[in-house]
């Protein structure tokens, strides 16, 4: 069974960076899109940005295109999210899931059978 386990998360002050990882069970990557979600308190769980397994192509929500980029490294099983130009508005949980399917990369959680346990970001002055 696939498992998915993240980390990286923490504190940092507002422009500063963080690199987020999501480490998967072996052949993870070679079969599955990954794509990191965040819930911030008392708003709806949204799609951050997803890498496809097919061509590692990524796609990005808009809200962070610009600053945040997301790569894969196969030897590691670990895809990774770094994040750039942190602002308070990115201050949420993040999760990165897997839809354990065929399935191109989508931004619908209803869609995704696995998901890490989250980390949680907070960009604060």
């Amino acid at each position: 069974q696939v498992q998915l386990v993240e980390s990286g998360g923490g504190l940092v002050q507002p422009g500063e960076s963080l690199r987020l990882s999501c480490t998967a069970s072996k052949y993870t990557l070679d079969y599955y899109a990954i794509t990191w979600f965040r819930q911030a308190p008392g708003k709806e769980r949204e799609g951050v940005s997803c890498i496809s397994h097919r061509d590692g192509s990524a796609v990005y929500a808009d809200s962070v295109k610009g600053r945040f980029t997301i790569s894969r490294d196969f030897a590691k099983n670990t895809v990774y999210l770094q994040m750039n130009n942190l602002k308070p508005e990115d201050t949420a949980v993040y999760y990165c899931a897997t839809p354990e399917s065929l399935r191109p990369c989508t931004f619908v959680p209803s869609l995704f059978d696995v998901w890490g346990q989250g980390t949680q970001v907070t960009v604060s002055s």
